[in-house]
């Protein structure tokens, strides 16, 4: 069984596969990185730079982030 694999032993379909992946990954990335920086600290659950490292956990630290890291209106205290 081959450890390492170098790009051209992929095939078509394959390479197709992984590009979609990692396009879904880095958006999920940049979507998760700019809510964080534009959403107030109060409306975060816990510290922001704690989920920015998290957001960098392939798939799961963005999907958390959405999932549990954001507050929601009914959460808050200061929402009218």
């Amino acid at each position: 069984m081959k450890l390492h694999y170098s790009w051209k032993d992929f095939n078509s379909a394959q390479k197709k596969g992984i590009i979609s992946l990692a396009a879904v990954q880095i958006l999920l990335l940049t979507a998760a990185l700019i809510d964080i920086a534009r959403r107030p600290a109060h409306e975060i659950k816990g510290k922001k730079l704690w989920w920015v490292m998290v957001s960098f956990i392939d798939f799961l630290g963005p999907m958390a982030y959405f999932i549990y890291g954001r507050k929601n209106p009914d959460d808050r205290k200061d929402f009218i």
